[in-house]
């Protein structure tokens, strides 16, 4: 039998990382004062959510900042195997990552900034890979409806690997007028509405490479649908502000959005309240879900509290609004059922899955 290989054994350990997040929000929320001489307000429990929100009288603004991680390793293997350019694909990766966390606050984005680092200058002197990933950025704002306002490109040698590239970068959004705000205003029997992912998108891809050695053809292993492992891994990552944007003009109040990246589906219990998320319509996730959970011996808790398996973006909202934002969701070119429902029992917190007899109760889960 294959040994397991879990994400915390490729060297990426939530229950390391997520204290040090912890004692960062209680420092940095001293720092708040400081808004008030530029007349702003920071909203209460911002901190712990996917962005940072702060108020102005008349509307609300998000900020966040984002890093892509290992996938543009999976791009420079691709080029060289392949000779061809995945590196849009990766860079409006790197928008969406940045993007979909400010959506989950109601925010639109507005503005968009990259950052970038190279161990060496060389690494953008490639005409194709340089050209690729400003097609990507320009691309990934189009597809948020925002401006691409500028960037940092640093060459850090002896820090960065000089035959990759590091990209991240931040946004600031705008909630207006005010009562689009997704406040957590979450309602026993609320129905949670699952939007389809691509694929991968930009979590896990550090257990993701790992397994490419364990494939008969690493990168190159064909999957049933046509593709390979690695063409699999960089299909790029939805951004779903349209959607968002849609329900705003609708005035489709959405009582709490989740962004599936770090965590999986466990980050369906993100909100402060305690309810039981339980998911009815489980998805059949894409082909690359296979292969990783195959390769890896991954059994299904792991994978769902790992990786997004094949759902992108959740929302809950009152059962009377379900179909109309299912509608806007086709509209938009997405994809989107009603995967279950939120139940009040007591004080619990947890994500039931009971067609794959998988709960996760709150102590999987220290983000706040």
């Amino acid at each position: 039998m294959t040994t397991p290989l879990s994400y915390e054994s490729t060297g990426v350990r939530y229950d390391v990382m997520d204290p040090f997040k912890l004692a960062c929000q209680k420092t940095a929320a001293e720092t708040s004062p400081a808004l008030a001489a530029f007349g702003f307000r920071e909203v209460p429990n911002t901190r712990g959510e996917s962005c940072y929100l702060f108020e102005t009288e008349r509307e609300f603004l998000a900020h966040v900042e984002e890093a892509l991680g290992t996938k543009t390793l999976v791009a420079d293997a691709m080029y060289k195997l392949t000779n061809k350019s995945y590196y849009k694909n990766v860079a409006i990766d790197d928008f969406s990552t940045i993007v979909n966390d400010l959506l989950v606050s109601g925010a639109l984005p507005v503005t968009i900034a990259m950052y970038a680092a190279v161990g060496d200058s060389a690494y953008l002197a490639d005409p194709i890979r340089a050209a690729d990933l400003a097609a990507g950025f320009a691309e990934g704002c189009r597809l948020a409806g925002a401006a691409w306002s500028g960037g940092e490109t640093q060459t850090l040698k002896g820090m960065v690997n000089p035959d990759t590239i590091i990209l991240g970068g931040s946004a600031l959004g705008r909630i207006a007028p005010k009562h689009h705000r997704i406040t957590g205003h979450i309602v026993d029997r609320d129905d949670i509405l699952f939007l389809a992912s691509s694929g991968v998108h930009t979590n896990g891809l550090t257990l993701c490479r790992a397994l490419a050695d364990r494939l008969p053809q690493g990168y190159l292993t064909p999957l049933p649908d046509g593709t390979t492992y690695g063409e699999a891994l960089l299909a790029p990552s939805i951004i779903y502000a349209r959607f968002i944007a849609a329900c705003q003009r609708e005035n489709i109040p959405l009582h709490y959005a989740v962004h599936l990246t770090g965590h999986g589906w466990r980050k369906l219990m993100r909100a402060t309240d305690p309810f039981v998320y339980r998911i009815d319509q489980v998805p059949t996730p894409q082909p690359v879900f296979d292969v990783i959970t195959r390769a890896a011996n991954l059994d299904p808790r792991e994978a769902y509290g790992t990786f997004n398996m094949g759902v992108g973006f959740a929302v809950y909202l009152d059962p009377n609004d379900t179909q109309r934002a299912l509608t806007l969701a086709a509209t938009t070119g997405l994809t989107a059922w009603h995967a279950g429902k939120v139940l009040k029992e007591r004080d619990r917190k947890a994500v039931e899955i009971p067609s794959l007899n998988i709960t996760y109760e709150a102590d999987s889960l220290h983000i706040r």
